[in-house]
C-alpha cells in the first residue's frame, strides 16, 4: 500500500482572484498552473516576491514544494491571493508560523473589490460635467 502524501491545503482570495495553494515537503519547487512562478508572472519580480513573502518570513523557502491553481483577477491579484494561501497552508503546516505571519499582515484577507457601476453615472463615482446655464 502506498505512502499517504503529507500535503497542506490553503485558499487564498483577493480582489477576483481565488488560489488553492498546496504545500508538500520538498526542495523549493513553485509551480503555478502548471508552469514555473518566473514564467507565470513573466518579467514582473514584483508579483513573485509578493508570492515567496511568507515563505521568506517563515524562513522554510527550500524545505517546501509550492503547487498553486489560481483562477480569476489579474496578475496583481492572483499574486496576493497566492499569498494569502501560502499563508494559511504554511500555518497547516506548522502553528508556530502563525505569529510571524500574522505581524506581517499576510493573513488578513484584503476585502477590497472594484466598486460598482451605479446607472446615470459613467463609472462608479464619475458624473458628467455640471452646466449651470
Amino acid at each position: 500500500m502506498a505512502d499517504k502524501l503529507e500535503q497542506y491545503l490553503g485558499t487564498g482570495r483577493r480582489k477576483c482572484s481565488i488560489a488553492r495553494v498546496y504545500l508538500r515537503p520538498g526542495k523549493g519547487r513553485f509551480v503555478v498552473n502548471g508552469r514555473e512562478i518566473k514564467d507565470y508572472f513573466g518579467n514582473v519580480p514584483r508579483f513573485e516576491g509578493v508570492c515567496k513573502s511568507p515563505l521568506a518570513t517563515t524562513d522554510a523557502t527550500s524545505k517546501y514544494d509550492v503547487i498553486v491553481n489560481v483562477i480569476g483577477g489579474g496578475p496583481s491579484g492572483q499574486a496576493g491571493a497566492i499569498r494569502h494561501g501560502l499563508s494559511r497552508a504554511l500555518i497547516r503546516a506548522n502553528e508556530g508560523n502563525r505569529s510571524p505571519l500574522k505581524r506581517a499582515g499576510f493573513l488578513t484577507r484584503d476585502a477590497r473589490i472594484v466598486e460598482r457601476k451605479k446607472p446615470g453615472l459613467h463609472k462608479a463615482r464619475k458624473a458628467s460635467q455640471f452646466s449651470k446655464r
